[in-house]
């Protein structure tokens, strides 16, 4: 059973960031200075593709968590995930990430929409089918919180396997897009990150 979502991020660095609420050349320039070539921080290699990709990513997920019933009360998510990452936590040893953890439960169907590994690469395999990695029951498909907890409590805990084929340098976990920030200030009333 799920307990927590966990939100890691740069030690030193505030959690919740997000860089769809900056403006275009402000998040290209962040991309830049954040870039190593190692499975985090790679995805900046190209920050104008990225952005773009991010951006295309996002207005699908809220397009598909509304057709579902989600009421989103911002134009861009935050992310989580679901419980946690080893593999990320035990291959990022050079990175010094820290992690908040909010129960489960906090959270409502109506706030928070679910991708079955990480939203960009999900929507990527649901538009291209890639055969290598494509599963049409898991990718290119947004799921609520209730159909999130079905499809872990139908498939079991998260273990070697349970994700199918994903690249190697591919860490695998569920993705949780929080739509309202409004909870997230709530949650931490003495900080002001959001």
């Amino acid at each position: 059973m799920i307990k927590y979502l966990t939100n890691y991020y740069k030690a030193g660095t505030p959690p919740f960031r997000s860089l769809s609420a900056l403006p275009e050349a402000e998040a290209i320039r962040i991309m830049k200075e954040l870039y190593v070539d190692n499975p985090i921080w790679g995805r900046f290699r190209d920050p104008v593709w990225y952005l773009r990709a991010r951006k295309e990513t996002e207005a699908w997920v809220r397009k598909e968590f509304m057709a579902k019933g989600g009421r989103p009360q911002e134009e861009y998510p935050l992310y989580m995930i679901v419980e946690s990452c080893a593999s990320l936590e035990n291959n990022t040893a050079g990175e010094r990430l820290d992690k908040i953890q909010i129960p489960i439960s906090y959270f409502r169907e109506e706030d928070v929409s679910f991708t079955f590994i990480d939203s960009m690469f999900s929507y990527q395999l649901g538009r291209d089918k890639n055969p290598e990695y494509y599963q049409p029951e898991y990718h290119g498909k947004v799921f609520l919180l209730s159909e999130i907890l079905s499809l872990i409590k139908e498939k079991g805990e998260f273990t070697e396997g349970w994700w199918g084929k994903l690249p190697a340098d591919f860490f695998p976990y569920i993705e949780a897009q929080v739509w309202n920030h409004k909870l997230l200030r709530e949650y931490f009333p003495r900080n002001n990150w959001i």
